[in-house]
Formats: structure tokens, C-alpha cells, sequence
């Protein structure tokens, strides 16, 4: 599996193989006021497990604090972030997989009353994964199991990460766990809000790398300016600006690990037109500025960043 220390996943890529699509990234230690992880999405689904500290995660437009030992399953397409929480800094593990992963090779009954509904999430993992009750502790007794198997990446490790998550499933099944999320009609009133906050989102990402006006973002939903911002900070809690920047600071981050690549051009190739306001930013988001974050973290190869 991969590793790395203060990179957020990133959305558009490949977790884990075509022939085992599964990763873990460990992520961490994290300061307090530091970003836990960006408002994103993927199509694949996820376990995030706090290992120490605190998050306030976000799921949608829901929010709820995560604790150490707890866990967040985000379903495939689900919105989401991570928000510091209290003073203490937080770290924590990211499983995320394809459900197909657990998919039978024929139309058996695991497939038709447990991986089918899974799929449409009409009977998916519950929301929280809390000890303190029976299943609650064998959950997350599964999961910190998968956690040190995706570690150790031993012989037949595919396996057991399978069957741990299909132990997790009967857990769920067993105790009258399972939730029903899916939205069949794709149109209630937060879905429509979570879909244009995605379409948003997803026209920073393309265009990133040039002047942003907030009309323009405006523009792609459509609203007006002071609708927009209205709306982009109740469903992330961040303005527009802010998440914008966080996003630009992220990409920098992966280009400073670059040697050859100058801070003036990483500056202008991810949308900053003034390298001290560049510098400016990166040092709030990053308590760092960009010559002391490539210094400390230039042994951290490109084969070892998620992607």
C-alpha cells in the first residue's frame, strides 16, 4: 500500500490495482490548524480511522466529530472533508476500495443480499463506527485488523483485506446495521445542492491554474456573487477563496518535491500571480514557507505521494 506524511487524497486516480482496487494511506501527524483533508469525492468507497486526536468530518452537508478509535464509511460519489478539531493535532488511516471488490463471480446470495445493495447503497455500512457496543467494537476490531494487514502487505494479504471487510459486512448484517442512503430519484433538495457544489468544484480543478474571479464560479451553478459565496460556505465552511487556495497550496506542495522546479514557477503553474502572496498563503496553509517544506520533505519520493 502507499504512504505519505501531509498529502490529501486526491479524487481523480487509481486506488489500488485494476485486479485489486484497494488502498490504504496513512496521513499524519497533523498540527493543529493545519487542513486534516479537502473537500473532495471519488467513486470509490472509504474508511477513514482516526488514529489519534480528533476531526470534525464532513459528509455532505453533515457534520460530526471523530474521535481517536473511530471511523467514517463514505460511501462511492459522497462529498466529503476533514476539519481540525481541538489543540491537540490528529493523524489517521484512509482505506478506500471499490466495493466491486467484494462482488461474487456469480449471482449467489452474498451477491444478491449483500453486495448488490451495497452497490446502490440501499443496505450500506453505517455512517459512524463507534466501540462501545457489541458490534461497534467487532467493526472496529475488523478494521484496525485491515488497517495492520494493508501495513504489513504479507503473503495473502488481498485475501484477508477481502475477508476482513466482508466480516465487517455480517457485523452490520447480524445486528441490524445496514443503512439505506440510496436517493433513487437522484433530486431531493440536498442532493440537487451536493451536485452543484461538485459541479463547482470540479471547474476549480479544471481550471486551477488561471485567474478565478468568484462571478465566473458563480456563473457555472448559476447564482449571483454574494449567493454563491453564501452557498459554497454553508456546504464546506470555507469560502470560495479559501478552498480555492488550499487546493492551489496542495498542488504546489506536490511540485516543490520536484529539485529542478523554481518556487517562482511552482508559484505561477498553480494560479498565483505574486510569489509573495504565494509564499504568504502556502506559510498559513502549510505552517511552513515553500523552501523549508521542500527541505524537510525532498527525500519523500513521487512514487510515494497519493496521486
Amino acid at each position: 500500500m502507499e504512504r505519505a506524511e501531509k498529502q490529501s487524497l486526491k479524487e481523480n486516480r487509481l486506488h489500488g490495482t485494476d485486479r485489486f482496487p484497494l488502498a490504504a494511506y496513512w496521513i499524519g501527524p497533523i498540527a493543529p490548524g493545519e487542513p486534516v483533508l479537502e473537500c473532495h469525492w471519488h467513486s470509490e468507497a472509504e474508511l477513514f480511522c482516526v488514529l489519534e486526536g480528533e476531526v470534525l468530518f464532513q459528509v455532505g452537508a453533515d457534520y460530526f466529530p471523530v474521535r481517536e478509535g473511530e471511523a467514517v464509511f463514505i460511501d462511492g460519489g459522497d462529498i466529503h472533508a476533514g476539519h481540525a478539531l481541538g489543540g491537540s493535532g490528529c493523524s489517521y488511516c484512509a482505506i478506500v476500495f471499490d466495493p466491486e471488490l467484494l462482488a461474487s463471480a456469480s449471482f449467489d446470495a452474498v451477491q444478491e443480499k449483500y453486495v448488490a445493495p451495497l452497490l446502490d447503497k440501499s443496505r450500506t455500512f453505517p455512517r459512524l463506527l463507534k466501540p462501545r457496543t457489541d458490534w461497534g467494537d467487532d467493526s472496529v476490531r475488523y478494521l484496525r485488523s485491515l488497517i495492520d494487514v494493508c501495513a504489513k502487505e504479507q503473503g495473502g494479504y488481498e485475501a484477508a483485506a477481502k475477508g476482513l471487510l466482508y466480516l465487517m459486512l455480517h457485523v452490520y448484517a447480524a445486528n441490524g446495521q445496514l443503512c439505506n442512503r440510496s436517493d433513487r430519484d437522484g433530486r431531493s433538495p440536498m442532493q440537487f445542492k451536493i451536485e452543484r457544489l461538485k459541479s463547482v468544484i470540479s471547474y476549480m480543478h479544471d481550471h486551477y491554474r488561471r485567474p478565478l474571479r468568484i462571478s465566473e464560479l458563480a456563473e457555472q451553478i448559476p447564482m449571483s456573487e454574494g449567493q454563491f459565496s453564501r452557498f459554497f460556505k454553508s456546504m464546506t465552511h470555507q469560502t470560495p477563496v479559501e478552498y480555492l487556495n488550499g487546493y492551489r497550496i496542495k498542488k504546489a506542495a506536490e511540485l516543490l518535491l520536484q529539485p529542478d522546479a523554481k518556487i517562482a514557477s511552482v508559484a505561477m503553474d498553480v494560479g498565483f500571480d505574486h510569489i509573495s502572496y504565494f509564499v504568504k498563503v502556502f506559510r498559513a496553509r502549510m505552517k511552513c514557507t515553500p523552501s523549508e517544506y521542500r527541505k524537510a520533505n525532498g527525500k519523500i519520493s513521487s512514487a510515494t505521494t497519493m496521486e
